[in-house]
């Protein structure tokens, strides 16, 4: 089967604070920041994994966190230089930071961009004070707006704003508001998602007062008409956009491609030569993966995705899409036959909950709304 498009995934894993409801892999930053060893580190886990890029180019690259805009830009300077001696990126490159409002300046986003990072991600959550210190956030409302405006003044053309409803005792204005703020920023790209309580967090443990179901959906519904009403078009469970501005890595995660990755924590899959298709994961302590440069071991795990967990991983990410994929996707992707999906699909299409046929992927508005129950009729 031909080989899918590659991307690169680059984590930085520290945070001025870690947040109450985060779950990623991030630690407190201490005094100083080792950027020269993790970008050492970084380089020499790169060159290691370098039998996985099989001849491709890398089409899009994501540095994410953590807070990636803590690191300076002479750091990326340095990782991408010794990045392009190991790869050959696309002519369009996409390179996506993730950035937080209360460690971003305006020279810095410049600096940023000038190097070839073009599109950025900040990572806002709300503007209302209150809710921000509930989130635990190091930012106010107003370091929030200057961080985007700081954007456009750097001249990011693309550039996306993270943003979180249902937070704790959030009412339906209240949340209305927080998407009409981020709108009048005119970001070109929204990611407006749904606060979620995820094991081993403080709001895990010590569950906050959330919203009822009826107010959820409530926000939900006034949410996405807010933001088709100023143009953007929701094309993934959270993710919206203005027109030509997509998240092209995101896709590719979404389309089941192949992704490379480096740093503490790291996720990656690769499908091989002989239709094997490998997960990997990197060590995940910053001070562990940092040894790697006198071990050489970066890698925590690896293990080939067995043949029935490729159909449920291709549609747990394939139909959070709204457009779903072409059903022929399913077989490039996965070396399966389409056949080892057509009891599953067929059952779902007559309760209404897929498209029907053959040729596209896709959920019915209302399989959409149940995105869930339709994914448990594909596990093994």
């Amino acid at each position: 089967m031909p080989l899918p498009p590659l991307s690169l995934y680059i984590h930085v894993p520290w945070c001025v604070r870690k947040c109450p409801y985060c779950d990623f892999n991030s630690h407190e930053a201490g005094a100083a920041l080792p950027e020269r060893e993790y970008v050492d580190a970084l380089l020499k886990d790169m060159a290691q994994d370098i039998v996985h890029v099989q001849g491709r180019p890398v089409s899009t690259v994501f540095i994410g966190g953590g807070t990636p805009s803590l690191f300076s830009p002479a750091a990326y300077e340095r990782l991408f230089a010794g990045l392009r001696e190991l790869l050959t990126f696309a002519d369009d490159v996409e390179v996506t930071l993730e950035a937080n409002p209360g460690t971003v300046e305006q020279e810095k986003f410049r600096a940023y961009r000038a190097l070839g990072i073009n599109r950025l991600s900040i990572g806002i959550q709300s503007f209302d004070p209150a809710k921000l210190k509930a989130l635990g956030r190091i930012h106010g409302q107003d370091e929030a707006i200057r961080a985007a405006e700081a954007a456009r003044l750097a001249g990011f053309t693309t550039f996306n704003l993270d943003l979180m409803h249902g937070l704790p005792q959030q009412t339906l204005p209240e949340a209305l508001l927080d998407l009409q703020t981020a709108i009048d920023l005119k970001p070109t790209h929204l990611s407006w998602y749904q606060l979620t309580l995820e094991p081993n967090t403080v709001f895990y443990r010590q569950q906050p007062v959330l919203p009822d179901d009826e107010t959820l959906w409530a926000i939900q519904e006034a949410g996405q008409q807010l933001l088709e009403k100023n143009g953007y078009t929701q094309y993934e469970v959270s993710a919206y956009a203005k027109a030509g501005h997509r998240c092209r890595h995101n896709l590719n995660y979404w389309e089941f491609g192949d992704y490379l990755a480096i740093g503490a924590g790291a996720h990656a899959k690769i499908t091989q030569a002989n239709g094997d298709i490998l997960r990997y994961w990197k060590t995940r302590l910053p001070r562990d993966y940092l040894r790697g440069l006198e071990t050489g071991r970066f890698t925590a795990e690896e293990q080939n995705i067995p043949a029935g967990e490729r159909v449920f991983e291709f549609m747990l990410n394939a139909l959070r899409l709204r457009e779903g994929v072409a059903a022929t996707l399913f077989t490039e992707r996965t070396g399966l036959d389409f056949a080892d999906i057509q009891q599953p699909l067929s059952r779902l299409q007559k309760q209404g909950l897929m498209e029907a046929g053959n040729d596209v992927l896709r959920c019915t508005e209302l399989g959409y709304r149940h995105l869930n129950r339709v994914l448990t009729d594909f596990l093994e």
